[in-house]
């Protein structure tokens, strides 16, 4: 079967997520860059691949999937003992619900659509999407922060080894770091950061600035 290969832009949080995913599980992937900035996501070769216009799109065993969260939690299913998501019911609702809070609730209202939108209506400049962005990264990452406040949270958001959670914060805190979000506060989202920060998966997924 062919190489997997991964449709992405490089700062893109939700195709960060993909990569650190691929990477800890030991999928050697082929990257096809999509650039967002000269919108070949609206390019008719990519709506072919996925009708939303958005990156990531995985193509792997023999499948073409999107949106990052079900790529990985399809890896998590077909990757025997990848731990992505916890096998207790109890947990995995946990994750996914971390996972979810920063991928449903802040990184859609912080993606260009939405946030070009607003620039337009409002008449406004860069300062407008750097106080649309610090808003919400930072009031989303503040409730990410206290939902970590429980026994559950271990070295990483749940437990001792890093979850599908985790493939959400990390890309997130990068975002916040961008646009200047102040999340120096956060003591156990920037502890779990350094953590992973230090694992080559992660470091391999990073942006390159």
């Amino acid at each position: 079967m062919s190489m997997p290969v991964l449709y992405d832009y490089w700062r893109s949080s939700a195709s960060y997520r993909v990569r650190i995913a691929l990477n800890l599980l030991g999928i050697p992937f082929e990257t096809v860059p999509v650039n967002l900035l000269e919108k070949e996501q609206k390019a008719p070769q990519h709506l072919a691949r996925n009708p939303q216009g958005l990156v990531p799109v995985l193509d792997i065993d023999g499948l073409r999937l999107t949106q990052s969260l079900a790529i990985i939690e399809y890896l998590d299913e077909t990757r025997p003992g990848s731990g992505l998501l916890p096998p207790d019911p109890a947990e995995r609702a946990r994750v996914r619900a971390l996972a979810q809070a920063i991928a449903a609730d802040i990184h859609p209202v912080c993606n260009l659509g939405p946030v070009g939108h607003v620039m337009a209506l409002t008449k406004g400049g860069d300062e407008v999407r750097v106080a649309w962005m610090q808003k919400f990264i930072g009031e989303g990452l503040a409730a990410f922060e206290t939902l970590l406040d429980g026994p559950a949270t271990g070295l990483f958001c749940h437990g001792d080894r890093p979850t599908i959670a985790d493939l959400c914060l990390v890309p997130q805190l990068y975002n916040a770091h961008r646009w200047n979000s102040d999340v120096a506060a956060l003591q156990r989202a920037n502890a779990i950061a350094q953590r992973c920060a230090k694992l080559p998966a992660f470091e391999a997924a990073a942006p390159r600035t």
